[in-house]
């Protein structure tokens, strides 16, 4: 059993990834850290130009050493907005925009022992996360094509793939192998209608007066997995799944089962935040798993991501990384009379970045997305509001880590 490789997955679990914590309490027993970082920017995208938050969090990690080698912890992070509200509807992952100054983005419980692994119980990181998160270090435009940040670039909670909620997780290591399964126990239901601007009260209406176009959806449980492989100091190969169901019934009373599944792999090599070459890859398919921009449920996907970044002795770091998240034509899952066919569906970009490391808690940086998408759709406002949040862009921004 690899001690040294139990330890820093339980590390991981405290800490996000590239992001440091200090200790600010520590006796024979317990240990509270504090970490996260400040991030503020100005961007120029979709038209406008303002200052806006990057995704600012603070969190408390806190420890308990056990008898028997065994050791209790805790992680709370809760996102922050320093600058206020913003039009622009953005952030680093252009996810939904949080209005409150604190809102929820982790907060779980575990145990953990070298020998017997680690068990934990909230709102954490998914599984599907250890196979593609070496794509997903760029500040400002990260990955939204590994099937991480899902329903129109939220935070994965729903399907477990991202910030799950509820979820139960086991990780452990066998040499140079570790591996994560969990569970979602979760019971959801809502409805959905095809039509826009509905209201979810109208829609339980239409679905209890027996319309085909009014469904009643349940999404319970999910489970997935992942594999890690520590090849070389440098290489690092990961592989993984994740799985949920969808059960529906219309309102005429017919019903329709249909799985949410995402499986891939990804490569990785050397370390984002030390000096030199970085790379890393991931390839994805999936079904019944994500969102098209407008909220429909996209049918089959494929999605690779790619980041590739040199740092210099002199502490400028460059990276480039493309993304592209491709369902063709005809992919918007069925029924949906809202659907064209020959809808297509291709979310395509990539990013240039120039970074400062003053040291690893202080960056400066200017990072730019050039769009290459094709959202190509008869219904020509359909397709703008498809393109809205897939502008290019340009941003200058520190990030603060405390």
């Amino acid at each position: 059993m690899n001690k040294t490789l139990v330890a820093a997955l339980v590390s991981t679990l405290l800490i996000a990834p590239s992001v440091s914590a200090t200790e600010i309490f520590k006796d024979d027993v317990n240990a509270v850290q504090i970490g996260g970082f400040v991030d503020a920017r100005v961007i120029n995208t979709q038209g406008e130009t303002e200052v806006v938050n990057g995704a600012s969090r603070i969190n408390f990690g806190f420890e308990r050493q056990l008898q028997d080698g065994w050791k209790a912890y805790a992680k709370l992070e809760w996102g922050v907005n320093p600058v206020g509200s913003t039009d622009i509807v953005y952030n680093n992952r252009f996810e939904s925009i949080q209005d409150e100054f604190f809102y929820n983005r982790l907060g779980y419980a575990g145990l953990s022992h070298d020998t017997y692994g680690s068990l934990t119980i909230g709102k954490q990181w998914g599984a599907w996360y250890d196979v593609v998160y070496g794509t997903n270090y760029g500040f400002v435009w990260d990955g939204n094509t590994a099937g991480v940040y899902t329903y129109n670039k939220d935070d994965g909670a729903v399907n477990g793939v991202g910030r799950g909620d509820k979820t139960v997780q086991y990780r452990n290591s066998f040499g140079d192998v570790s591996f994560a399964v969990q569970v979602q126990l979760k019971n959801s239901e809502f409805y959905t209608c095809d039509y826009e601007d509905i209201t979810q009260d109208a829609c339980v209406t239409l679905w209890e007066s027996g319309s085909v176009e009014a469904q009643q959806v349940e999404y319970n449980y999910t489970y997935g997995g992942a594999v890690t492989y520590q090849a070389t100091d440098k290489l690092v190969l990961t592989a993984g799944l994740n799985r949920g169901e969808f059960d529906v019934t219309f309102g005429n009373g017919n019903t329709s089962t249909a799985e949410d599944i995402i499986y891939g792999v990804g490569v990785t090599w050397g370390n984002f935040d030390q000096f030199g070459f970085y790379g890393s890859a991931n390839i994805n398919g999936n079904e019944n798993h994500d969102t098209d921009n407008i909220g429909r449920l996209i049918d089959k996907a494929v999605g690779v991501e790619s980041l590739f970044s040199y740092m210099f002795e002199n502490k400028i770091r460059t990276f480039v990384s493309y993304n592209i998240l491709n369902a063709g034509d005809d992919y918007v899952i069925q029924p949906n009379y809202n659907a064209d066919p020959n809808d297509v569906f291709k979310r395509q970009f990539v990013v240039m970045g120039l970074h400062y490391v003053f040291n690893p808690e202080t960056v400066v940086y200017l990072e730019a997305r050039r769009d290459y998408s094709d959202f190509t759709s008869a219904d020509k406002d359909q397709q703008a509001r498809m393109e809205l949040s897939e502008d290019d862009g340009v941003a200058i921004g520190i990030r603060y880590t405390l």
